[in-house]
C-alpha cells in the first residue's frame, strides 16, 4: 500500500521560507503602501525577515507546508 502525499497549502507557502537550519522566517507586514512618511530606520527594519518562534505557529506552519525545505531554501526578500 502506498502511502498519501500531502497537499501543501500553496498560501502559506509564499509567506514563509526555511533556511538551512531549519528555522522558519516570514515576511514583515506594512511594507506595501504609505512609505514615503515613514523613516528610513523603519524602512530598513522593514526590509528585514523575521524568525517564526513560537512553538505553536511553527508546528502550524510545518503542518500547512509539509515539503517545505525541499522547494524553498532561499529566504524572502
Amino acid at each position: 500500500m502506498a502511502k498519501y502525499k500531502l497537499k501543501t497549502y500553496k498560501a502559506a507557502a509564499k509567506r514563509f521560507r526555511m533556511t538551512k537550519n531549519g528555522k522558519i522566517l516570514r515576511v514583515q507586514g506594512g511594507k506595501s503602501h504609505l512609505r514615503r512618511r515613514k523613516s528610513q530606520r523603519v524602512k530598513f527594519l522593514l526590509r528585514q525577515n523575521l524568525e517564526v518562534t513560537a512553538p505553536g505557529a511553527k508546528r502550524r506552519i510545518k503542518r500547512l507546508v509539509p515539503y517545505m525545505r525541499q522547494y524553498k531554501a532561499n529566504p524572502p526578500r
